[in-house]
């Protein structure tokens, strides 16, 4: 039940407090974290295994190498996984996580267990190649670090004795501010569809994974999609230079940037990255906005935190500290988003402290996607008997309405997205995945929706090139897609081809 009597947060001239901020924050961080571990779980180990498409194992011997030394490797890459990397070591970092990540969602964090998660994300983020090279990876690294310093050291109670620092609570707007303006201006600089307004023309369709409703907003007027993008300008380059402002200013700019990241949860599939974003955007909302909005009973118990509070000087000089090393490192990202050569998601710091961010500075305008699809017949031309293998995300087949997966994220099919828009060489762990597929690999097969070949695996693997469109609603075969074929991504390939085993060999792949 929502507070129906005044609270003492909400009396017209209280000072900004933020324990209910606090509250909040962590409990969206518990809930990403756990998403973040769950991922890995079911992931890491048909991906960066020891007998995954992408081994850890070499990843670190190469790294090694180049910089120097383990002892190198790690002050450049700090990650657990440099001391103990098999497979039952990736899955207990990721098993740990997890139920770490739960109790912080149930309610109950301090700066210990916060920092334990911190470390083993990190350790995940470092060692997960293109797999995790994607800018929420960092994001979540940085949100996560700050999230250390709002919580005391060993009180780990939704509401202790110590009020959140206020600095931290400021670096959380940074970050925000960082996220949207990086965004907002990569696509000033990056694409004329933006610039024009007519982004979202194309953006529902080419996106990487589209949603159950992305089909409905490609359809809506062109006049409400160049409204759309408006709203983008409005959230990410006007909103942002608000976030430090009076109460009232501060809260629209909240208000805006959170909106704008719920319509595109609405109408696509972009992994938790809107989630995370919504959460440093939370910290432009002080304890008289939520007990507006939060349980009378919960409410109270913050309030009740608060007349209790103490000092705690260790957390007020440690949250100083701390901000003044955010400055410091601030000072390249800061200069990189002004920057003519802005460039997205990059870490200037070898913890991945204070990021660059930005999203979609080009927009494509048609959807291309390649198809893994294997037979059984001794005939590997066109005339064979070719089957598909569906995709869990990506469109494949044309009835298919398209799920929704986010906050969760495919990684496989992410990246078959990019992949797409490439070719097969700077994708070559394409190749290892094809002779998994040659061999029924039940850890590659479950990163599909499904087995195709389930009694035995087929003799040729192949993929396919096509260019897919949405589908007009209503249309008489009732699909949801139309494509057409474009050619040969990957040419036909058996077990026993020379020239994959050659090509694995060489890479260190077969074993």
């Amino acid at each position: 039940m929502v507070s129906e009597t005044p609270s003492v947060f909400a009396a017209a001239g209280a000072a900004p407090s933020y324990w209910l901020t606090r509250f909040v924050l962590l409990r969206l961080l518990g809930g990403l974290y756990a998403v973040a571990f769950l991922v890995a779980i079911n992931q890491l180990v048909p991906l960066i295994g020891a007998d995954g498409l992408l081994p850890v194992g070499p990843y670190l011997q190469q790294l090694s190498q180049a910089l120097g030394g383990t002892g190198a490797g790690f002050a450049r890459l700090p990650s657990l996984f440099w001391f103990w990397h098999s497979d039952a070591a990736l899955l207990t970092v990721a098993w740990v996580g997890f139920g770490l990540a739960c109790v912080v969602l149930a309610g109950y964090a301090n700066a210990v267990l916060l920092a334990v998660l911190w470390a083993l994300y990190l350790s995940i983020v470092h060692v997960g190649q293109e797999w995790y090279g994607y800018g929420w990876e960092i994001q979540l690294c940085e949100t996560g670090f700050l999230a250390i310093f709002l919580c005391p050291l060993l009180d780990g109670r939704p509401f202790p004795r110590y009020a959140p620092p206020q600095p931290i609570i400021i670096l959380f707007r940074w970050l925000a501010v960082r996220v949207m303006l990086g965004a907002g201006l990569i696509k000033v600089r990056g694409d004329e569809v933006w610039r024009n307004s007519t982004a979202l023309y194309y953006h529902f369709e080419t996106q990487p994974i589209p949603g159950p409703l992305s089909r409905w907003f490609h359809f809506l007027p062109r006049s409400v999609l160049q409204v759309g993008v408006w709203f983008n300008w409005l959230a990410e380059l006007v909103a942002p230079f608000f976030a430090f402002g009076p109460r009232t200013a501060r809260h629209a700019a909240g208000v805006v940037m959170v909106l704008f990241q719920f319509s595109i949860i609405l109408s696509g599939n972009l992994s938790f990255l809107n989630w995370l974003t919504i959460l440093p955007a939370l910290a432009c909302f002080d304890d008289g906005f939520w007990a507006r909005l939060l349980p009378a009973g919960l409410v109270g118990r913050a309030e009740m935190a608060a007349a209790q509070a103490e000092e705690s000087r260790p957390m007020r000089v440690t949250a100083w500290v701390v901000t003044a090393v955010i400055a410091l490192l601030s000072v390249q990202p800061a200069l990189n988003m002004v920057s003519p050569g802005q460039v997205m998601n990059t870490s200037f710091d070898p913890l991945d402290l204070v990021n660059t961010y930005g999203a979609f500075g080009s927009v494509g305008k048609e959807r291309l996607n390649v198809v893994f699809e294997g037979t059984l017949d001794a005939d590997s031309s066109d005339q064979a008997h070719w089957v598909p293998y569906p995709y869990k995300g990506l469109p494949v087949a044309l009835a298919q309405r398209p799920p929704q997966v986010a906050p969760y994220q495919l990684r496989l099919d992410w990246q078959m997205w990019f992949a797409a828009m490439a070719s097969p060489a700077d994708y070559p762990w394409t190749l290892n995945l094809e002779w998994k597929l040659l061999h029924n690999d039940p850890n590659t097969l479950n990163l599909f929706a499904s087995n195709p070949f389930p009694g035995r695996p087929p003799r040729y693997i192949r993929a396919v090139l096509y260019r897919y469109r949405f589908a007009p609603p209503g249309n008489p075969e009732g699909n949801y897609w139309q494509r057409e074929r474009l050619g040969l991504w990957l040419v036909p390939v058996s077990a026993h081809d020379p020239r994959l085993l050659r090509y694995l060999q060489a890479a260190g792949w077969l074993r």
